[in-house]
């Protein structure tokens, strides 16, 4: 910009920036005669600062990864022997000679010398105390067991009915006419050493009973059940002092009609021959092509369908019987036995069509069975008259009440990379409009690898980002390439048509951040394999199931919706909601479907079970 000069006494400001500064440029001499008259800042502050020292940009930080929880190596636990030796003292201890005299149990102590008798450590310590408190026989009356004893044993001899193994609650039971009896020393030492024995085995069949015997949290961190409470002592006493003991151990397995349909289905798959068509897991047939396995897949249909399938289909399956090649007319014959499976019915056979209509084989099957029934021992005896049953093997959730199935819908669970957790907890409220704060393991794992290559990727996708004081904050201004796992800030997704979570959830709150809620990808539930979350689940009609938990309809569901706004609606009471895995699964109408173990976790039970029993065999 060009300066107006003005004339004083004849010279000109400039001029005198010329005289003053001995500069003969123009644009300068009005500079410095500026910087003369008024002080240039940016000058002073350099003449009163002593130079500045380059500042080192912030350490890059080695891109960070939170892991998934894992499976462990299972370490079941050892049973060790009952100091009888304290049980002896404590008694002789306690007027042992006027106990002498009247209680034939003290008679009989002598008989525990050299017994050795193993047990879990809260059994063998039960077995002392109650004894100690109550010396008196429980299973033992004259020269015998008596008739609870002979009850017992039943139960225990038929542990296999309830999908567990008969050799854990083995007791040696002294026949009438062994030559051990024959002696009163020999027939104290048997029936006292018998007594023991049958209370050790009877409290190891009510802890497997009510609790199971594997501890699922021992398992993997997946696995997240409360300790149930089990006193055995309290336990032992119940027996004693029961007129029917069976009944009461009995009584401790699951009292729900999931552990009655698996025990009635383990039942009916021992006494059933095996199936007889067996198909190549690994066929794939498409409509038009031919393959040697097609044939047995229609045998199959043929086979197992119901009259109203036979009345639909009959006369194509018995036009192609035998064929080879996939004509047009059958697919809709295939299509059919899809939906009858709950398969995505596309009528392309393949290994998830083959294996839900050929079905596994008889001991897989039976294995699966065994399996669930040790899953359902982790759950709470009594399900609740209301309650949400999410099965992930089978990606399903059902809202029950009482036995009677009102709502059941597809699912999406976790991958097997970021597994749905197995655990149980109450459904308290559902959110409308919800956002979506980004779990830590997704910020660290997904979205710092972008950030640090683009910062201003979450200002553009519309998240919003928080410091650890609750100010928001433009992605852009922050150095994404300091921060490993610990990153300190927030980040959510606000409401709207793209949200992750859809138009609403419905929360249980827990330590995992599980709970279920609605997803704008909606082609995912028309797949047979639906496990592509990353832990939570997604509902194909979450409308409906919010209207169920809290007790209204679905337009007004729809209506609080539609209002747009973030809002919190608290369900009328707390309902229970069991997130299962479970392979072999009870469907309402009491058929039992059978689901590919997708997280590996059948294998794992396996392998701890079978240590549960290496721990527990005689001599071990």
């Amino acid at each position: 910009m060009t300066m107006k000069l003005a004339k004083r006494g004849g010279l000109s400001i400039l001029a005198l920036a010329v005289a003053l500064t001995g500069t003969a440029s123009s644009a300068s001499a009005e500079q410095n005669l500026f910087d003369i008259l008024f002080g240039n800042r940016a000058t002073r502050q350099r003449v009163q600062e002593p130079p500045r020292q380059a500042t080192a940009p912030a350490p890059r930080v080695a891109a960070p990864k939170i892991s998934a929880p894992s499976f462990y190596n299972y370490r079941p636990e050892a049973p060790v022997k009952v100091d009888f030796a304290a049980l002896t003292v404590a008694l002789e201890q306690e007027d042992g000679e006027k106990r002498a005299a009247s209680s034939p149990f003290v008679e009989a102590l002598d008989g525990l010398a050299g017994f050795e008798l193993l047990a879990e450590k809260e059994i063998a310590e039960a077995l002392v105390t109650h004894y100690e408190r109550n010396p008196a026989f429980i299973w033992v009356e004259g020269t015998g067991p008596n008739g609870k004893a002979d009850a017992v044993l039943r139960v225990l001899n038929d542990a296999a009915a309830f999908g567990l193994s008969e050799t854990d609650y083995a007791v040696n039971v002294p026949l009438a006419a062994s030559a051990v009896l024959d002696t009163p020393a020999g027939r104290r030492q048997a029936l006292i050493r018998l007594e023991m024995a049958l209370s050790a085995r009877a409290l190891r069949y009510a802890r497997d009973a009510r609790l199971g015997r594997v501890d699922p949290n021992k398992l993997s961190g997946y696995h997240d059940f409360p300790k149930k409470p089990l006193v055995e002592a309290a336990v032992l006493e119940v027996l004693a002092g029961a007129k029917k003991p069976a009944d009461y151990l009995e009584s401790l397995h699951p009292q729900n009609t999931l552990y009655a349909a698996l025990r009635k289905e383990l039942k009916a798959l021992r006494a059933s021959a095996e199936k007889e068509i067996v198909v190549d897991t690994d066929t794939f047939v498409r409509p038009g092509s031919s393959h040697p396995e097609f044939p047995k897949i229609l045998q199959i249909i043929e086979r197992d369908a119901n009259p109203a399938f036979r009345a639909e289909h009959g006369e194509v399956l018995v036009a192609h019987a035998g064929s080879e090649t996939y004509a047009q007319e059958l697919v809709p014959v295939v299509k059919a036995a899809q939906k009858l499976h709950d398969l995505n019915p596309d009528g392309i056979i393949g290994r998830r069509t083959v294996g839900a209509l050929a079905g596994e084989s008889k001991q897989a099957r039976i294995e699966k069975v065994l399996l669930a029934l040790e899953r359902l021992r982790w759950h709470p005896s009594h399900l609740g008259s209301r309650r949400v049953m999410i099965n992930a093997a089978s990606f399903t959730a059902t809202y029950l009440e009482g036995d009677r199935e009102t709502l059941s819908m597809r699912v999406v669970v976790g991958k097997p990379s970021n597994q749905t957790s197995f655990f149980h907890d109450e459904i308290e409220y559902v959110e409308f409009n919800p956002y979506w704060g980004v779990p830590r393991s997704i910020l660290v794992n997904e979205k710092l690898p972008k950030l640090r290559r683009d910062p201003g990727y979450l200002d553009r996708a519309g998240y919003e980002v928080t410091d650890s004081r609750g100010r928001r904050v433009s992605s852009a201004s922050v150095n994404w390439n300091r921060y490993g796992t610990n990153i300190p800030f927030s980040v959510r997704q606000p409401p709207g048509p793209k949200n992750a979570l859809g138009e609403l959830k419905i929360m249980f709150p827990n330590k995992h951040s599980i709970y279920m809620h609605d997803t704008p990808a909606k082609d995912l539930f028309s797949r047979d394999t639906r496990a592509y979350s990353h832990g939570c689940v997604r509902l194909q009609d979450p409308r409906a199931m919010a209207a169920a938990v809290l007790g209204t309809s679905v337009d007004e569901i729809g209506r609080e919706v539609g209002k747009g706004r973030n809002a919190r609606r608290d369900a009328p009471q707390k309902i229970p909601v069991y997130v299962g895995y479970f392979t072999a699964w009870p469907e309402a109408a009491g058929e039992v479907t059978y689901h590919a173990d997708i997280y590996g976790r059948d294998d794992n039970l396996r392998k701890a079970l079978a240590k549960v029993e290496e721990t527990r065999a005689p001599g071990s």
